[in-house]
């Protein structure tokens, strides 16, 4: 069942969404080689708990981190660890933050130091599919035309889509219906309406799309090794379009 969000939740969300995008901001300037992946954990968890704010994503299923640091042919839901980063490294930091019971959720694709311009490619290409999908979260299209329009421009640009892993819709569970599929065909699925509030969170392979899952059950990577990379907003369905609750061009 999804969940229409009123005017007044979609407002405590943008709360939770705009310290969220703070931490992002601190982790550009945090994100460079030398650095530890849990060391980034580590900060964003100090950071959040010292607004009186909740990492939601610890504990969630037994998932033992703040944050997910995914690195190079890591998909999604790598584990903060003492790897040290290295120049032309690229790295997606996902968080949820919950500001009193509600839910902010985004991830972004960093590079480290100098990254090859391949990996940049992959990098903005990938950002853009993200704001291409937003572009058509608005009422009464349906949820296909989302997929359809990511997948169309990533693979025209030579690259695939993950499959197996969604957006979904948030507000005070981290994940609830509707499932926001990366791929597809235009004129499927449910019909957005306003009040929906959902992630938009592509992750795009320079290879081929088929993944592995590392024996901690969690963290998933391009089967064929290549670089992978993701950008996620979380958006409310409005009628004057959408609005980008993790939005970070305001701070």
């Amino acid at each position: 069942m999804i969940v229409i969000k009123t005017p007044d939740e979609i407002k405590k969300m943008q709360v939770a969404g705009k310290l969220l995008a703070e931490v992002h901001h601190q982790l550009r300037d945090k994100i460079k080689p030398g650095v530890s992946t849990m060391s980034l954990d580590a900060f964003v968890e100090d950071f959040l708990t010292q607004r009186g704010a909740y990492p939601e994503q610890k504990g969630y299923e037994g998932y033992p981190y703040s944050i997910c640091a995914s690195v190079n042919d890591e998909i999604c839901h790598g584990f903060p660890s003492d790897y040290i980063l290295q120049d032309g490294d690229i790295i997606t930091v996902d968080m949820v933050v919950n500001v009193d019971g509600w839910l902010a959720d985004s991830a972004w694709s960093y590079p480290v130091g100098q990254v090859s311009e391949e990996a940049q490619d992959l990098l903005d290409a990938t950002r853009e599919a993200m704001y291409i999908g937003i572009e058509q979260a608005v009422i009464g299209n349906r949820l296909g035309d989302i997929g359809h329009a990511i997948q169309t421009f990533a693979e025209e640009k030579g690259y695939s889509v993950v499959r197996e892993f969604v957006g979904h819709g948030i507000g005070q569970e981290m994940h609830e219906d509707p499932q926001v599929l990366h791929y597809g065909k235009a004129g499927r699925g449910v019909r957005l309406q306003e009040g929906m509030v959902f992630t938009i969170e592509p992750m795009i392979n320079m290879g081929k799309k088929e993944l592995s899952i590392d024996d901690n059950g969690w963290t998933a990577r391009t089967l064929d090794g290549s670089l992978s990379a993701q950008y996620e907003h979380q958006i409310a369905i409005t009628k004057d379009g959408p609005i980008i609750i993790t939005d970070q061009g305001d701070i």
